[in-house]
């Protein structure tokens, strides 16, 4: 059996020695199918995971942490703990509210599980009458593109206008996921003091009424023919318009208002998270990709269209992209393409000084075939271009070449042997053709293995072992039916000496001398003196195991990247009024800023790309304890820095002197800097 699959094999490789057009037509099959696929396959920072749990968050205004555990939390729990598919629970109750997050199994479908969670939710009519109905939302993964930025010398209201018409426009050429940050949510109050409603005797029903009454109109039909749609009512909904809305009218012909028995104000843009750019109010837009959404393509329709709306803006106010992601992947495909074709030279020229031109030629050749037909491959099988997969090709670039090397040096020395041009490259194929396939299928198991890591994690860096698998699996189709038939006729050609082919033949003569005079010798006094080489190793295997023991090489899960972001979050403590935190936020910025003029003078280029504060809330990873502060407590600064590579410095050690420059308010509680990749990437929305 096995000689017939031997047999088998050495058939099919002898085929493709033999037939030129065979291995040149699958050559070209593999280049094209790479050509083809790579405009083809989307690009996005990570790869799209999905997110197995479902949230079910219930509020109840002015309800304690225990009130709301007891009350919600304790209802709901045991509910959804039954619900088919679920995996594990944690829930969390803080004053005004409480969240259930449920985890289901891997794999589960997640749109009968969001289904069955809202059934089982509906189905429980024991929760507070005061709480509002329990929101259920399905676990999302958010890949973010970029933020846009819109600031200026105007009120918040008209960068807000000018956000609604930004996510329009992106809206119109197929970007859909965008958030806007930092718009505020204009609020009417009405407060009704307890002794107008007894004076005036009104209830707040009434009163509420009345409102609910005026605030909209209402559709009632269409002219025809006029082509005009008639509404009845009128939409009443500024403080003025409201304090006039008649209660009652009195006998007298007097009429009773909302303004003779409330106070009627609006509350808006300083009761609301806001965003500065030094002195200038800001509103963020962040971008999203979709599902199956490309990251470049979408970043370069963000980048028109902002370019569009500056155009239309006054001349102060500007539009500017930040933590672009598109540029990441850019980054690391130029870093891809760079690394292959250093790794191609340097193949290439070591090559050259080992073998003959030709044969250096078409071993290096394997490099693009196989990155092209592992493309191929990965678009076929669904993979895309993400940080993740694109690692996968790098590392593989050393490896690629590895089967070429084998075979088309076993064949030169079949050559040299004796053997024709055509026998030495069938041989070759047929003596490597276990061998290698073996090696290559230890390689490949091992990466196999990292499919096996579960959960979000492995769903993350899944895309690692299928793209090593294709790499490889595209490299033995290279190397056994194509470069066998290439060498063949490399070898033919090297019959005769070239003038190009002067360093291999006096590298070759310094290798062959080098291995009988110094090598062989060396190599015979280590086997004459087995016994002291072997203590040697053990000694300088225990020093380094001493290195364990004695703490000096420290065992860390994780290092820490450079990064290329700054977070900074402050809390302020009970009695500190808003006013108080713009201050705070102010100092932030201010120390942000000379630090930066500082390093600037130190190093010649300022390390601040980008400086944004906000009021009302923190950014990044948050803020211990966070939840239970007024959001007029909070406030942050998020700092984007230049790359890491135009600065001899860490972030860091920009964030250790920045901590030491910034001067607490009297009333500061907490004051928190440190650095991350972004702020979150991953949310659950």
């Amino acid at each position: 059996m096995a000689r017939a699959i031997s047999g088998k094999a050495g058939g099919i490789l002898s085929y493709f020695v033999r037939h030129r057009t065979a291995a040149n037509l699958l050559l070209v099959v593999l280049l094209v199918g790479g050509l083809a696929a790579a405009p083809n396959m989307r690009a996005q920072f990570f790869p799209d995971v999905i997110i197995d749990n479902v949230t079910v968050v219930t509020v109840w205004d002015g309800a304690g942490a225990e009130d709301v555990d007891e009350a919600i939390v304790q209802v709901l729990e045991p509910a959804l703990l039954a619900v088919e598919g679920v995996e594990s629970s944690e829930s969390t109750s803080r004053e005004g509210r409480g969240t259930v997050t449920l985890e289901f199994e891997p794999g589960w479908d997640m749109a009968r599980a969001a289904t069955d969670v809202q059934t089982a939710v509906d189905a429980i009519t024991t929760l507070p009458e005061e709480a509002e109905d329990p929101n259920v939302r399905r676990g999302a993964w958010r890949d973010r593109v970029t933020d846009v930025v819109i600031t200026g010398p105007i009120g918040p209201e008209q960068l807000g206008r000018f956000a609604d018409e930004f996510v329009t426009r992106l809206f119109a050429v197929g970007v859909t996921r965008t958030t806007i940050q930092g718009v505020a949510a204009p609020q009417t109050m009405v407060e009704v003091p307890s002794s107008k409603l007894i004076a005036y005797d009104v209830t707040m029903a009434e009163i509420a009424s009345a409102i609910a009454a005026e605030v909209d109109a209402d559709p009632a039909g269409d002219v025809t023919g006029a082509n005009a749609r008639v509404r009845t009512g009128t939409a009443k909904r500024s403080a003025r318009e409201i304090s006039g809305i008649v209660l009652r009218s009195n006998a007298d012909g007097s009429k009773l208002t909302i303004g003779d028995v409330a106070i009627v104000r609006s509350e808006g843009v300083d009761r609301n998270q806001s965003y500065f750019v030094g002195a200038d109010p800001a509103i963020s837009v962040r971008v999203d990709r979709s599902d199956g959404g490309d990251a470049i393509g979408i970043q370069t329709s963000v980048e028109e269209v902002a370019a569009e709306l500056a155009a239309s803006l006054p001349a102060n106010v500007s539009v500017e992209l930040i933590r672009t992601r598109a540029a990441a992947i850019t980054s690391r495909l130029d870093l891809l393409i760079d690394n292959g074709l250093m790794g191609l030279g340097l193949v290439v020229a070591l090559l050259f000084l080992f073998l003959n031109a030709r044969t250096a030629f078409w071993v290096a050749a394997g490099i693009p075939v196989a990155m092209g037909a592992a493309i191929a491959l990965m678009y076929v099988g669904g993979l895309t271009i993400n940080m993740i997969s694109l690692f996968g090709l790098i590392i593989t670039l050393g490896i690629v070449v590895d089967d070429a090397i084998v075979v088309g040096e076993y064949a030169d020395q079949r050559y040299r042997a004796g053997d024709t041009a055509l026998q030495a490259a069938e041989n070759a194929a047929r003596r490597m053709a276990m061998p290698v396939f073996a090696a290559t299928l230890t390689t490949i198991i091992a990466f196999f293995g990292l499919v096996a890591v579960g959960g979000r994690f492995g769903d993350l860096i899944r895309d690692i072992p299928f793209t090593v698998i294709a790499v490889l699996a595209a490299s033995l189709v290279e190397c056994f039916f194509i470069l066998p038939n290439h060498m063949a006729h490399a070898m033919r050609a090297a019959a005769k000496e070239h003038w190009y082919d002067f360093p291999s033949r006096f590298v070759n003569r310094g290798f062959v001398y080098l291995r009988e005079k110094a090598f062989r010798p060396f190599m015979a006094g280590v086997i004459a003196a087995r016994y002291i080489v072997l203590a040697g190793v053990m000694v300088v295997l225990a020093s380094q195991v001493a290195l364990f023991i004695n703490g000096s090489v420290q065992w860390r899960f994780f290092n820490a990247p450079e990064r290329g972001s700054v977070t900074g979050n402050f809390a302020m403590a009970e009695g500190a009024t808003r006013a108080d935190t713009l201050e705070m936020m102010r100092e932030m910025q201010r120390a942000t800023e000379a630090l930066g003029a500082e390093y600037e003078e130190r190093h010649g280029t300022n390390p601040l790309d980008y400086v944004m504060a906000q009021v009302g809330g923190v950014t990044g990873r948050g803020l211990a304890g966070a939840d239970s502060k007024d959001a007029d407590l909070l406030g942050g600064v998020s700092i984007e820095l230049i790359d890491a590579d135009l600065r001899p410095y860490s972030s860091f050690a920009f964030v250790g002197e920045l901590q030491d420059r910034v001067v607490n308010h009297p009333l500061a509680e907490t004051c928190l800097l440190y650095t991350s990749p972004s702020p979150r990437d991953v949310e659950e929305s």
